[in-house]
């Protein structure tokens, strides 16, 4: 099939959507990577001059996302010029953009209130055929076509990346209740013959497939630890490369991927699978609900279960 995604739209500068940008940069599709403008300026953004108008205010989340890909480890892109194929903006100023891409992607906020918001802004821009899709790591395709346009529906799907999606070449890809075939040859087709991804077609099920297992087997892990007393060092020890898993193993796992994504993907299974015989297993330990109360969430904070 020819390659027809020659130029993308993400919406969400956060540590996914930049690095998905990254990763699009690498394979030669021009991207726009878009995030809202800051509430208000800060002391130093007054210090350096800048007003509520000034393009480096109203555009420096999705700015500090690119950089934060650009400095990342392991590196995000296959070499630092790749990120001039990458135009950063705001989706005030700049949604117009999206007009000219041939695929969005939006890697906002796991919460479905605020996805509809954003598919609001997009299906004012949104041209014939563009395709969108959602990188939700397990809210339901269903529930975002909701209230959606006939063109939206039948354009949309699910392509869960996983991070850091440079590296991981796990790719999930959900269809939503009305999506064109035509639309999930294209997606598998760039995401596999393109990004290098293997693609796994999951069902628009709770947390899909890897999710779905990944997060049963870290909170099982949780509960153990906490009936044997065992350290989180202890049990990075044993659920690593001597098991066959990579280094990162379970609680540096967790602090990749980030706390609040762990709970929110482990409330999203409670709350969606009432009928699930583990149910339990999925229930947050209070030593986690403190941690996030404090920010402790990982990496993108720079400090978590290490």
């Amino acid at each position: 099939m020819e390659q027809r995604i020659k130029k993308a739209g993400v919406i969400g500068a956060g540590v996914m959507g930049a690095t998905i940008a990254a990763h699009l940069a690498n394979v030669r599709i021009e991207t726009i990577l878009l995030d809202i403008v800051p509430p208000k300026l800060t002391d130093e953004d007054k210090k350096n001059g800048l007003t509520q108008e000034s393009p480096e205010f109203r555009n420096k989340l999705a700015k500090k996302g690119l950089d934060m890909a650009l400095t990342s480890k392991p590196a995000s892109f296959y070499l630092p010029e790749y990120a001039k194929r990458i135009k950063v903006g705001n989706l005030e100023d700049n949604l117009d953009w999206l007009k000219e891409v041939d695929w969005i992607i939006e890697v906002v906020v796991e919460r479905l209130d605020i996805k509809k918001s954003v598919f609001d802004k997009v299906e004012s821009v949104l041209s014939p055929g563009t395709i969108i899709s959602s990188n939700t790591s397990g809210l339901s395709a269903k529930a975002m076509c909701e209230g959606r346009s006939e063109n939206f529906r039948k354009h949309f799907a699910i392509t869960h990346f996983f991070n850091p999606p440079r590296y991981m070449k796990l790719l999930e890809l959900v269809p939503g209740p009305d999506t064109l075939p035509e639309v999930m040859e294209v997606l598998a087709d760039t995401c596999e013959r393109i990004l290098g991804k293997g693609i796994v077609y999951a069902k628009d099920t709770p947390n899909f497939i890897a999710n779905r297992i990944g997060i049963f087997s870290m909170f099982n892990v949780i509960r153990t630890m906490m009936e044997l007393g065992l350290s989180i060092e202890a049990v990075d020890k044993l659920t690593g490369p001597v098991i066959g898993n990579p280094k990162s193993a379970s609680f540096r796992t967790g602090d990749l991927v980030g706390l609040d994504t762990l709970v929110h993907v482990a409330e999203n299974v409670y709350d969606g699978a009432p009928d699930d015989e583990r149910r339990d297993i999925f229930q947050i330990p209070d030593f986690i609900k403190k941690m996030l109360e404090k920010n402790l969430l990982g990496e993108k904070t720079k400090q978590g279960f290490y």
